[in-house]
């Protein structure tokens, strides 16, 4: 079994608020927990608007199909959010 974690941190120029950005947060969670099944939680900056760091975690059997979800997972993030990807990280855990 292969735990998957990705870390993505992101930069939201256009929030200006943290309702904002919870708003867009919540939307993002929902539609990664309903399209890939995943866990998804924010773990730093929550106190900074334009700023998040949000933590995803899957588990299968391959680790070869979490790689791949994860990358979909960066790719759809990029263009769903209004802002950017600064950095991500992947660790596998067996």
């Amino acid at each position: 079994m292969v735990i998957g974690f990705l870390l993505l941190d992101i930069h939201l120029p256009y929030c200006h608020s943290l309702k904002e950005k919870r708003k867009m947060l919540n939307s993002v969670r929902d539609r990664f927990k309903n399209r890939y099944n995943v866990a998804l939680a924010e773990i730093e900056y929550q106190n900074k608007w334009q700023r998040a760091k949000i933590g995803i975690v899957t588990l299968n059997c391959q680790k070869k199909i979490v790689e791949s979800l994860f990358n979909r997972i960066v790719a759809n993030t990029e263009e769903i959010i209004d802002g950017e990807i600064i950095d991500y990280k992947i660790e596998y855990f067996w």
